[in-house]
């Protein structure tokens, strides 16, 4: 039996192996199927939406064939409409599909005027995106003119999505230097087009050509390359799908590889096809021969939600408080994290299953105190998850279909008949979250959520780590408004001895603070607890349940708004406390914190990336402390500093998602991933930079040689620097780790690629290098040494790095990773002459010669600004002898001097 149990966990951690997504997408006959489009349940009700969507997706399919070679076409859409609309005879009711899998979000602009298409980018080049965000104004189509027909708009994002790809464009640097030349930052370089400024003085304006800077050798600022309406180019697709002519995406022979955008910085200046070519969806498919058929479209509304524990109480469940602690948890969820409306039944097994409360929808504290009674308090006999499961899908079809319903898994043993009801696990159209308990667990369960598109957690025997807790707190719907959901402000655990205490704060902030829960546990005896609100009121009335060892607070109606004072005090035993809210209003959107990690199995020795997005609504917040806990199954845990600088395992700077490495593995097995978050004076929201990872904004066309501008873009940095103080408690659900080797285990890790090299000349002859510093193991520690090579020809510098020209660098020091490396440095054995264009890479280097990716390149272009002629003075006439009728008109003096700036200019470039 046991070499059967090890052959099918070899199966489930083969289909687990890749980047994690909640995406339900398949690639079936060149066909996209399971693309679900949710419409934010704060859109005004508006039918015509829909039928927006439709259009949508139904002009894209055919551009997305073409531009693709006949490769991939859009087969089949869900669209998910809001609980709050209408119902209707053909709307049916969701399986899988949830908002929290959706592929495109459809929600109001914030603010208002902010309607730019664009897709959230958490990895590199290649990887796959996770959402689309359009608005309504987009898709009725309000934006013709700056973004384009939505179809073609919709294509563009989907290559974001889909294949990892990035922008040909870049809006904070518009044109670069090439051999004196100065170019616009286009791709491919076939597209025309005139450089142009408006200026605008008394609410008049006029358009200019661009005058030069002498300086740069550049344009003068808010230069603008508006593009000809006709074009002949056919790409690039990611420059702007919106030109007419443009159909495709750049190849290979025509990428602009020296343009400075992101996909030349994150691909190694590879053409976007190329890494399309590079997919799986590419490498599994060939073109097709015929047409493709239309897409077709499901309408989904949301319900109900309808959600069944199935709990085990079998024996081992006894060893280490294992049921107390199941109690406590499944409390948590039943008074706090199931929303109002909901339908609860609880089933509980051993070696066979029992029904312990059928249906019953939460109407009010009444039915979540009568559900918690019905928990299990006695633990005996052996493991049948199967019986269990079938038992929910009974309990469920007395009132509902099984199809959308959930089912939370909470097991700490193993069955050897557990894949028996993989097949009707995927018939019932349930999504099943799983809840790992301690160390010898099923190893199958990851396989149930991941088929069902369910949450996988894993809580360790390690009660300070309160693991269990967050797990139980992060099943909120995945389906019901934000300001619906509970949201987690803290949990912490101690372990005290001698009459300690433990103390610390809780954050309310003014998005939260309805329904506010302080829920203490205890191992022994029941602690002292003092708790204060931010006035210094000292609270009372704390319910206590000595029989599952926990105590709990609700705070009635809004809690106060500030910083909220704990004291707990104990001796030998361990406490912990959780802390629970919802949004304080509908319409104001909460700061949510919610984390991932890239893969659901870590094979050592590739890292691990852990993500976390913080937002307010579609506003990242911005300089918030966030740090993740990552605990092994044998309950040792390392902390990580995650961080939205831009470097190492984070894709984009100030993009609200923080990321790092991890490398820290020390055993097989599952690991547990969770986050703090933290807002202080430091902290400021900024709505979304759609420009990032999105359609571009087109500032104008020229039409019959006519410039014809579109409205400027709206100001979408203007609450950049509000301060935004919280705290906030997320799971990151868990992970499975592979063929980590024992004891010491081996330095295998590289430093990581340097993302954000940046060059620029310094004087007449010196170069100035930036760049956030990798470390010895990836984005850890401190590299030994740099290698930094140049070249004057880019390709050669990519492709034959350790051939071009090395660079003295004994005298550069590396700093700890994530330090900013300053490095200046004058080309000796290169002709820099003016107008020569240098390109430079760097390599780093670990203490066991490990060498990290060649960096981005980045690249200077030497430009010496011409010497003004001195002026020639006049010759000196004494006053008497002026001639005030001079032969020499007003009109000719103009006309040399207009000469001489002519000539000024052409020396310029």
């Amino acid at each position: 039996m046991g070499s059967f149990k090890n052959s099918v966990f070899i199966l489930v951690l083969h289909l687990l192996e890749g980047a994690l997504s909640d995406s339900l997408i398949q690639l079936n006959n060149n066909g996209y199927e399971g693309i679900v489009i949710a419409i934010d349940p704060n859109v005004p009700e508006d039918e015509t939406l829909i039928q927006h969507i439709k259009d949508m997706v139904t002009d894209a399919s055919p551009y997305l064939f073409e531009a693709t070679e006949k490769r991939f076409y859009f087969k089949n859409v869900a669209i998910l409409i809001p609980e709050n609309w209408k119902t209707k005879p053909e709307y049916v009711k969701p399986k899988l599909e949830t908002y929290k899998n959706a592929d495109v979000l459809v929600a109001e602009p914030n603010p208002t005027g902010n309607d730019g298409p664009y897709t959230e980018q958490m990895g590199g080049c290649g990887e796959k995106g996770d959402r689309i965000y359009l608005t309504p104004d987009f898709l009725a189509g309000n934006k013709l003119l700056q973004y384009g027909p939505q179809g073609r708009a919709f294509v563009h994002e989907w290559a974001h999505l889909r294949w990892g790809v990035f922008n040909e464009y870049n809006n904070d640097q518009k044109f670069y230097l090439s051999n004196r030349r100065k170019k616009p930052v286009t791709c491919s370089a076939g597209i025309t087009g005139e450089t142009v400024i408006e200026k605008c003085q008394g609410g008049s304006c006029v358009t200019q050509p661009c005058k030069h800077d002498r300086k740069t050798g550049l344009y003068e600022e808010g230069c603008e390359f508006i593009p000809h309406k006709s074009q002949t180019e056919k790409a690039s697709i990611m420059y702007s799908q919106s030109i007419d002519t443009v159909v495709k995406f750049c190849t290979e022979k025509n990428h602009n590889k020296e343009a400075p955008n992101q996909q030349n910085t994150k691909c190694n200046r590879r053409s976007t096809w190329e890494v399309i070519q590079d997919s799986e969806d590419f490498k599994t498919t060939t073109p097709m021969t015929t047409q493709p058929p239309k897409p077709t479209f499901s309408l989904l509304q949301i319900g109900q939600r309808i959600v069944c524990l199935v709990l085990d109480k079998s024996g081992s469940m006894t060893i280490g408080n294992r049921l107390k602690r199941l109690n406590q948890a499944g409390k948590l969820f039943l008074l706090q994290t199931v929303e109002q409306g909901s339908w609860v039944g609880i089933v509980t097994f051993d070696s066979a299953a029992y029904v312990q409360s059928e249906l019953v929808q939460i109407n009010s504290a009444t039915e979540r105190e009568t559900l918690t009674k019905t928990l299990p308090t006695t633990a005996s006999g052996g493991t049948s998850i199967c019986s269990g499961l079938q038992s929910a899908f009974t309990v469920i079809k007395k009132k509902y279909p099984t199809d959308g319903a959930e089912i939370v898994l909470l097991t700490d043993g193993e069955d050897n008949t557990i894949s028996a009801c993989f097949d009707e696990v995927k018939q019932s159209g349930a999504i099943i979250h799983t809840v790992a308990l301690g160390p010898s667990a099923a190893q199958e369960l990851e396989e149930m959520s991941k088929m069902t598109g369910g949450l996988q957690t894993y809580a360790s025997d390690q009660v300070q780590n309160n693991g269990l807790m967050d797990a139980f707190a992060a099943l909120s719907s995945g389906n019901k408004a934000v300001s619906q959901h509970s949201i987690q402000l803290e949990s912490r655990g101690l372990t005290l001895q001698n009459s300690q205490w433990m103390n610390g704060t809780v954050t309310v902030d003014s998005t939260v603070g309805k329904d506010t829960l302080f829920l203490i546990t205890w191992t022994t005896d029941l602690p002292q607890i003092l708790l204060w609100d931010p006035s210094g009121n000292k609270q009372d009335g704390f319910v206590v349940d000595t029989n599952t060892k926990m105590a709990y607070l609700q705070i009635p109606d809004i809690a106060k708004i500030g910083i909220w004072k704990y004291s707990l005090q104990a001796s030998s035993q361990t406490l912990t406390l959780t802390v629970t809210s919802r949004a304080s209003s509908a319409t104001l959107p909460p700061v949510t914190v919610t984390s991932k990690v890239n893969k659901d199995t870590g094979k050592f020795p590739s890292p691990m990336v852990v993500y976390v997005k913080i937002h307010q609504g579609t506003k990242p917040i911005l300089r918030a402390k966030v740090t993740a806990l990552i605990e092994s199954v044998d309950g040792k845990t390392a902390t990580l500093e995650l961080l939205d600088n831009g470097a190492g395992a984070d894709a984009t700077k100030g993009d609200g998602i923080y990321s790092r490495y991890f490398t820290a593995y020390d055993t097989n097995g599952r690991y547990s991933v969770k986050v703090w978050a933290l807002g202080g004076v430091n902290t400021a929201s900024q709505t979304v930079s759609a420009q990032q990872n999105g359609a571009m904004y087109i500032p104008g066309w020229i039409e019959n040689g006519e410039v014809k501008w579109n409205p400027p873009r709206p100001d979408i940095n203007k609450d950049q620097g509000k301060q935004v103080c919280f705290s906030r408690t997320s799971s990151g659900g868990s992970f499975v780790a592979t063929d980590v080797p024992k004891a010491p285990i081996p330095d295998l890790f590289p430093p990581c690629k340097i993302t954000d090299l940046k060059a620029k000349i310094q004087g007449d002859e010196l170069i100035n290098l930036t760049w956030t510093a990798p470390g010895d193991d990836y984005d850890h520690g401190t590299a030994d040494k740099y290698i930094i090579r140049i070249s004057t020809n880019i390709l050669e510098l990519r492709d034959k790095f350790n051939e071009s020209l090395q660079v003295n660098t004994t005298d550069l020091i590396p700093k700890e990773a994530n330090s900013e490396e300053v490095f200046v440095f004058k080309p000796e054995t290169i002709t820099f002459t003016n107008g020569t264009d240098l390109f430079i890479a760097i390599q780093a280097v670990d203490k066991v010669s490990l060498k990290s990716e060649i960096s981005n390149i980045a690249q200077v272009s030497l430009f010496i600004p011409p010497e003004i002629p001195p002026e020639k003075p006049s010759p000196s006439l004494p006053c008497p002898d002026i001639n005030i009728n001079s032969t020499i008109p007003g009109i000719h003096i103009l006309k040399i001097m207009w000469k001489w700036l002519g000539e000024l200019q052409i020396s310029l470039g």
